[in-house]
């Protein structure tokens, strides 16, 4: 199942990059957006802005907001493990790749991340596939995946928001 998210930023690109590469953000980040009952495991964040830099997280999210009839497929929790490599930018914009796995259950989204100039901010738009490898269930569980996927960037949206407002 095709994935596309945009997150839109009041900041510059340069500006919006250096907060993607801040491991204090991203921890913050993390935290804030996995709801009550959510545990960040393990944030890594090396490079830097300006050279390019990979972000790692790893995270315990609670399946209470997953339909009943796709929880029994991944438990009480979700583990799930997030990378993002990003590129030095080049031209104004930022390129990278995005890995998030579920541990445990079969599910797992590959794509890309941009982060472009829009208007007085900037853009963060993710484009991938969700694919799940369970006979007969597989469509219900990616489309369960998608939401909590879409639920979880836009509230990493939010976090940054507010980040930038500080």
């Amino acid at each position: 199942m095709h994935l596309s998210v945009e997150l839109r930023y009041p900041a510059a690109v340069p500006v919006v990059g250096t907060m993607l590469a801040d491991e204090e953000f991203v921890r913050w980040r993390a935290a804030r957006s996995g709801g009550d009952g959510a545990r960040v495991e393990q944030v890594d964040v090396t490079g830097d802005a300006v050279e390019g830099f990979t972000v790692t997280v790893r995270r315990t999210l609670p399946t209470d907001q997953i339909p009943a009839h796709v929880r029994s497929f991944v438990g009480g929790q979700l583990e799930i493990r997030q990378a993002e490599a990003w590129e030095p930018e080049r031209d104004g914009e930022r390129s990278g790749t995005v890995s998030l796995e579920i541990t445990g259950a079969p599910v797992r989204l590959t794509g890309t991340v941009t982060l472009s100039p829009d208007g007085d901010g900037a853009v963060e738009r993710y484009a991938g596939e969700v694919k799940a490898s369970v006979p007969l269930f597989g469509g219900a569980i990616e489309q369960a995946a998608a939401e909590a996927v879409r639920a979880a960037l836009a509230a990493e949206e939010a976090a940054g928001r507010e980040w930038l407002a500080r």
